[in-house]
């Protein structure tokens, strides 16, 4: 199987057109069943009682903005390397849903914090690291954005991308470099699960949720981005009934989702 066919944008599209409603739907039926062990099975926190259950919420985001962070830094890298044009519409499209995680995972833990620690917010080392990946996804947004030459937004995005990348293993160690009032990881690769196993089971099921919501929202939107950018091209000609001589909005739309 030939897969660099799919870094091309003619390619990818009728794909992602295929693949997202399937991940959408998959997320929809995770949520559902992660949300139904997160309230009705998963017992109790014996020291934290019921306000744990934002775990659920927070864990899966905040896994999540790192994940799509390390996901956009490697598209943006290719991007810059290889000049594919695909990659660097894949990094555009992963930004927003990044920020949306980070800004959950941000929100869920200061609602956290509150009851646990008696207070909204404090200068640890993994909330100001968190707080610090929120401003590496605004800052690429504005770069891409601050151009008028979007090769040159995209240059600067993609370096500030991969410069930020350093983040997440801070992040990620923060809670074993330093003292913080963070708790350590419930689940890691050396260390296995501390939680019981209905815990466990809708912590996973809500991670699932949210990958396949990231999968989903990412495709659409990358989806959007090819035509905005390809637009000109013959092979995204052929897909539209042009109106005009410049393909637009006011085009009649050919070829369906595919």
């Amino acid at each position: 199987m030939k897969l660099w066919r799919y870094a091309s944008p003619a390619v990818f599209y009728p794909l992602a057109g295929r693949l997202w409603p399937a991940f959408a739907v998959a997320g929809l039926a995770s949520a559902a069943v992660g949300l139904y062990l997160a309230f009705f099975v998963a017992p109790s926190d014996a020291q934290q009682g019921e306000v744990y259950r934002l775990l659920y919420l927070h864990v899966p985001a905040a896994w999540m903005s790192m994940f799509l962070y390390f996901l956009l830094a490697v598209y943006a890298g290719l991007g810059l390397v290889l000049r594919t044009r695909l990659s660097s519409m894949m990094a555009r499209a992963l930004a927003p849903t990044g920020l949306l995680y980070c800004v959950i995972a941000l929100f869920s833990g200061a609602v956290w914090g509150k009851p646990t620690w008696g207070t909204w917010w404090v200068w640890d080392a993994r909330l100001s690291s968190q707080l610090i990946l929120l401003c590496l996804y605004l800052g690429f947004l504005a770069l891409h954005d601050a151009f008028d030459e979007r090769e040159r937004g995209e240059r600067a995005a993609g370096l500030l991308a991969l410069a930020g990348i350093v983040n997440l293993p801070v992040i990620y160690f923060s809670v074993v470099w330093w003292n913080t009032l963070h708790q350590g990881a419930s689940l890691s690769f050396s260390g296995g699960a501390r939680l019981a196993p209905g815990m466990l089971a809708a912590l996973l099921a809500m991670v699932l949720a949210c990958w396949c919501h990231a999968v989903a929202t990412t495709l659409v939107r990358v989806r959007c981005l090819i035509v905005e950018r390809e637009a000109g091209t013959r092979w995204m000609q052929q897909r539209w009934q042009v109106r005009s001589e410049v393909p637009g909005p006011a085009a009649a739309w050919k070829g369906g989702r595919s």
